[in-house]
Formats: structure tokens, sequence, C-alpha cells
């Protein structure tokens, strides 16, 4: 009597086994942020938006004869653009400077 009561535990235990080991303990752990994505979304659908923005408002002053602010500030907007595009060209550099201290 006890051999067979036994044998009926073992087996639902094999059994308890078999349906959790079919089944995943824990959802796998997130790789990170894509920052890609979002550095094209903003590449390609707000940066557009905000110059058009920009070239109103130049094209509003200097319809109003305000030549010399509208060049004075197209010219920062531009210094402006320089130091975006330095700060990444500065990124990868710093990353290609990483992969080739630590190859």
């Amino acid at each position: 009597m006890i051999a067979i009561e036994l044998t009926e535990a073992a087996s639902s235990a094999a059994h308890a086994l078999t349906a959790l080991s079919a089944t995943p303990l824990a959802e796998p752990a997130p790789t990170g942020i894509d920052t890609e994505n979002i550095v094209a979304f903003f590449a390609s659908k707000i940066a557009p938006i905000l110059l058009a923005v920009l070239g109103v408002i130049f094209i509003g002053r200097a319809s109003r004869g305000e030549i010399s602010k509208v060049l004075t500030s197209s010219a920062i907007a531009i210094v402006g653009l320089a130091f975006i595009a330095g700060a990444a060209t500065l990124f990868f550099v710093g990353d290609y400077l990483i992969d080739l201290i630590f190859e």
C-alpha cells in the first residue's frame, strides 16, 4: 500500500516537473533602448518641421525689413547646427577610440 502511494506521488511530481519545464520561468531581460530608431525619427520628422518654422520666422522678419536680424539669426542657427554636427562627430570619434583601446 505504501509502495503504491509512493509511486503515485513520484509520478505526480514527475508530471509537475514536466509541466514546469515546458513553461518559461521568467521573461528575457530587456536589451536596452533602441536609440538608433529614436535618432532617425527625430532627424526625419522633427528636424524638418523645426527648420520650416525657422524659415517662416526668417521670411516674416525679412518682409518687415529686418534684414540684419535675419542675417544674425541665420548665422546663429548655422553655428548651432555646426555645434550639433561637431557633437555627433565627437560621439563617433569617441566610439572609435574606445573600440581601438579595448580590442
